[in-house]
């Protein structure tokens, strides 16, 4: 078993803090479109930056334990991540366009099914651009 998390490490712990970074997106959302009373695609703009700023942390403090140190290098991996990011949003926000307003699904429902698709373009970002070893 010990064999199996130290093999998996990196996906558990993506798998962790994308979860509490989903959990952080949708808190956000729910509080800017149910409390504030704001259109839901700027909540959906507003959760998108509170959980990059939140992922951008754990991914690389935890997850994929970047070595990158000094000033300017930290700035090329930040400014990466988010262009990254920036990727995955564009298509966060595509998909709750089409979900909610051609398609008609209630936009809590779509707000969890980009999730899923915003979780694994982000691994596969990190993993092969960001914070590639």
């Amino acid at each position: 078993m010990k064999e199996l998390l130290l093999k998996y490490k990196e996906i558990i712990a993506y798998l962790f803090f994308g979860g509490l970074t989903t959990v952080v997106n949708i808190v956000v959302y729910f509080v800017c479109t149910n409390v504030l009373g704001l259109n839901y695609l700027v909540a959906n703009a507003i959760s998108w930056v509170a959980a990059v700023a939140f992922a951008y942390v754990t991914n690389r403090t935890w997850v994929f334990e970047s070595k990158v140190r000094g000033f300017s290098a930290v700035l090329r991996e930040m400014t990466t991540f988010v262009g990254c990011r920036l990727l995955s949003g564009v298509m966060d926000m595509a998909i709750m366009f089409i979900s909610v307003d051609v398609i008609g699904i209630p936009d809590s429902v779509a707000k969890f099914i980009t999730q899923v698709v915003v979780v694994v373009l982000n691994y596969i970002f990190s993993k092969l651009i960001i914070f590639r070893k």
